[in-house]
């Protein structure tokens, strides 16, 4: 790939996005890239705030801490309005337009915004809205390649979760295809 990314995700906490940012660091791993995935709560885990800083590169990463993000992966308006201000020029941006009504347009910002949760539950995806924006993420930046993306689902969908799997990929795919 040869491309650094430094990624924010965030949302409230039981919406997905530590294992977002999971899936997306275990891709690296397959890749052999370089790579930290740093968690952060608010004070209760469902319903407080969650996010995760993922950095993927070809070089040694200085810190875990994503300050100025290229990727924004926001699943909710607290978490775009806490992060948009720090994504740099070419910055990413993937928003929920369901749960972030508020999305603005950013000079030097490509920005994606898609009722991700809402389409999630329309193709019989409830709860998946995190992998359809993982899906939505790929597309637009690459940040492995495809058939990594399918091994990472499958390598953090855990076993006794094995019947999750197929909603999981059909999710990706669904992502992939906005």
């Amino acid at each position: 790939m040869g491309r650094d990314f430094n990624m924010v995700f965030a949302g409230f906490g039981g919406q997905g996005v530590l294992f977002a940012g999971k899936v997306v660091v275990e891709s690296a791993l397959f890749e052999d890239r370089e790579l930290s995935w740093m968690p952060s709560y608010g004070p209760e885990m469902r319903g407080g705030t969650a996010n995760c800083s993922v950095c993927i590169s070809d070089e040694p990463i200085g810190s875990p801490l994503v300050l100025e993000p290229n990727v924004l992966f926001a699943m909710n308006q607290p978490s775009y309005d806490k992060f948009i201000g720090s994504v740099v020029p070419g910055a990413v941006v993937l928003a929920d337009s369901v749960l972030c009504p508020n999305v603005k347009d950013v000079e030097g910002v490509s920005t994606f915004t898609a009722p991700f949760s809402q389409l999630a539950e329309e193709n019989g995806l409830k709860g998946l809205a995190n992998v359809v924006m993982v899906g939505k993420l790929w597309k637009e930046t690459h940040f492995c390649e495809e058939e990594t993306l399918f091994k990472a689902i499958e390598a953090c969908v855990p076993p006794k979760k094995a019947h999750l799997l197929e909603p999981n990929k059909k999710a990706l795919r669904l992502g992939m295809s906005l």
